[in-house]
């Protein structure tokens, strides 16, 4: 009994303990260390069993490991390394691609999730993020402002004549050129009237018709163009494209050089005038590709600068703005009412600082802030603490509550006056002569 205790714990002489067991139990004196041996023996077989699934579990986390290493690239591949943020490469390069093209969209399934994304559920649109930046929606036009009837008129029935064109009987002109004296309203007028409308229009600048690519700008347009189709087509909404300033893009003033890209911007606005529901982008053409027809709207101070084709009557309808008395009134009274300036008041300011732009009357106001807004900055810690105070102020601390000004008719005139001086020094004193006295006229 003691020599099996011994070396039960021993593989080498399990295997005679074994042996010793199996003829042991052909004899029936040995009943009783039968017994005993068979405990011991289930005791060491589970012990060995035991051994043998940890040997076993050891080679599967080797075997696990080495497919790991099989699977990765190499030590230092790009494509799986992570940033600052535990993303890898392949999440940088989806994120970071400028994909605008409107003619595909992600599937969920279909590509990965990281190009898909998951902001408009299964499915997204590639191109929704540049169109939400494209478009134009106004919300921050807050307010009760004054529309000119006549503005208003001429606006509403172009857009309205382009959206039923194909039920008239005659040629309607798809751009809409509104022009006249600086300062005169015209944009914010048309983004009033698409404001009540309901126009979710795409808006451009003169400062886009110029590239250091030879053909961007046109191209540009009509993507644009495109864009405001498809706001047409898949959102139900009017739209429209419009061009601010376009006389400062392709006006020609005095000896300013033509460039390629002016030359491609009025082939563009041309043919899209005679073509408005074939436009490409430099796909290829499609019998189902017809694009809806969208109403353009430009702005400008003179379009006798431009390239004349370009304006005449069947592809440019012409609007000369120039508010009457009534209609100055009218907007100037909405701008102050909110002051409590009565029209009477309105009317006396008017008198005093005749022939003036709109945009005078608004700066004159704005400029009776300007007491306010120092008093303000003394309230914060002065100019010395001035970046602390705006910038570096933490989140729960709050900035001075800021006292708007009691407008007066007193006050409004004192800044008038000296808008109006600034002008008349302005155009009085010519600096260019003054430096170049050496050098005749």
């Amino acid at each position: 009994m003691a020599l099996f205790c011994n070396f039960s714990n021993s593989q080498l002489h399990y295997r005679s303990l074994s042996s010793r067991y199996c003829s042991f139990s052909k004899s029936p004196n040995f009943s009783k260390k039968i017994s005993v041996s068979s405990s011991s023996f289930s005791l060491s077989s589970l012990s060995i069993s035991n051994q043998n699934e940890d040997i076993n579990n050891k080679d599967d986390i080797t075997e696990s490991n080495v497919s790991k290493k099989k699977n990765k690239l190499s030590e230092q591949s790009s494509w799986e390394a992570k940033d600052s943020e535990g993303k890898d490469y392949l999440y940088r390069l989806g994120k970071e691609a400028d994909n605008m093209n409107i003619a595909v969209g992600a599937r969920a399934g279909v590509i990965d999730d990281v190009f898909a994304g998951n902001f408009l559920g299964r499915d997204s649109d590639i191109v929704f993020d540049y169109r939400q930046k494209v478009t134009r929606s106004f919300e921050y036009l807050q307010g009760d402002y004054y529309i000119a009837p006549v503005f208003m008129d001429k606006v509403v029935c172009h857009i309205v004549k382009n959206c039923i064109a194909h039920l008239l009987n005659t040629k309607v002109p798809l751009i809409l050129g509104i022009w006249g004296g600086k300062g005169q309203g015209k944009s914010f007028q048309t983004e009033l009237i698409f404001q009540v409308m309901g126009v979710e229009p795409v808006i451009m600048s003169a400062g886009e018709l110029e590239s250091e690519r030879a053909g961007e700008p046109g191209k540009l347009i009509r993507e644009r163009y495109r864009i405001a189709s498809q706001v047409v087509q898949n959102q139900g909404k009017m739209s429209c494209l419009m061009i601010n300033d376009i006389d400062a893009g392709l006006g020609r003033f005095g000896n300013t050089q033509m460039t390629v890209n002016n030359q491609i911007v009025v082939g563009t606005l041309m043919n899209l005038s005679d073509n408005p529901t074939r436009v490409s982008i430099g796909q290829e053409w499609r019998e189902s590709d017809v694009t809806n027809r969208i109403p353009l709207i430009v702005t400008g101070n003179d379009f006798s600068t431009i390239y004349a084709p370009l304006i005449r009557d069947g592809r440019m309808e012409k609007f000369y703005w120039q508010p009457n008395l009534e209609d100055i009134l009218n907007i100037v009274h909405r701008m102050y009412e909110k002051d409590g300036i009565s029209r009477d008041e309105v009317v006396s300011i008017v008198n005093t600082f005749p022939n003036q732009a709109l945009d005078f009357y608004g700066a004159l106001r704005s400029r009776t802030y300007d007491r306010s807004i120092l008093k303000w900055i003394d309230d914060i810690g002065g100019i010395e603490n001035l970046g602390n105070g705006l910038l570096k102020r933490r989140k729960d601390e709050k900035l001075p509550v800021f006292t708007l000004p009691k407008q007066t008719l007193e006050a409004l005139f004192e800044s008038g006056y000296s808008l109006q001086k600034e002008q008349k020094l302005m155009m009085e004193t010519k600096l260019s002569k003054e430096y170049m006295k050496n050098i005749d006229d």
